[in-house]
């Protein structure tokens, strides 16, 4: 079977694409940029993430441009839905990929992470699948967090300290007073 696996970086990609293939998944990558801000930190993990997948044979396939207006156009004014809107953009463009190169099915690093809301990111995913007509793969690939964490630090790849949008970086580096 192939799939189309989203990967926001190369750290969180490590298990996933482990745990597919030891299903006998044929995996090709795929980098959304358009949410990562500053430009400098999303070229510093597409740059990490090519490294990966350079070392472990994994096709890759991102996105050309850097639409950050256009991610900010769409959550601004609605910054308590921010992680939806994201999911919803970065699932979409890897469903309508998926199709369009016949994958039989997607699915996303997303689902590593144990800071990303799980139950909206398979929601989104499953919905968009059968909007798109190709379906989306849920796997719950947190049980490999502690793996794929060191595993990254062994491989010495560059490993963010916050999810990729602007909004988390500032959560990231400024701390209301009390």
């Amino acid at each position: 079977m192939k799939v189309l696996l989203h990967t926001c970086c190369g750290p969180c990609a490590i298990f996933p694409v482990r745990a597919l293939r030891a299903d006998g998944m044929a995996v090709t990558g795929f980098f959304y940029p358009h949410n990562i801000h500053p430009y400098t930190e999303c070229i510093r993990r597409q740059e990490t993430l090519r490294t990966f997948a350079g070392r472990v044979d994994l096709p890759l396939i991102c996105e050309n441009g850097y639409d950050l207006e256009g991610f900010l156009r769409k959550v601004v004014h609605r910054e308590e839905d921010r992680c939806t809107i994201c999911y919803q953009e970065r699932l979409l463009a890897a469903a309508r990929l998926a199709k369009n190169r016949t994958f039989d099915c997607f699915t996303t690093s997303l689902l590593y992470s144990r800071f990303q809301k799980h139950d909206i990111i398979r929601q989104t995913g499953e919905s968009i699948g059968r909007a798109v007509g190709v379906p989306f793969l849920y796997r719950d690939f947190r049980t490999g967090w502690n793996e794929g964490v060191q595993e990254s630090k062994r491989m010495g790849l560059y490993r963010q300290q916050y999810c990729g949008c602007i909004y988390s970086e500032k959560e990231r580096f400024f701390k209301m007073a009390p």
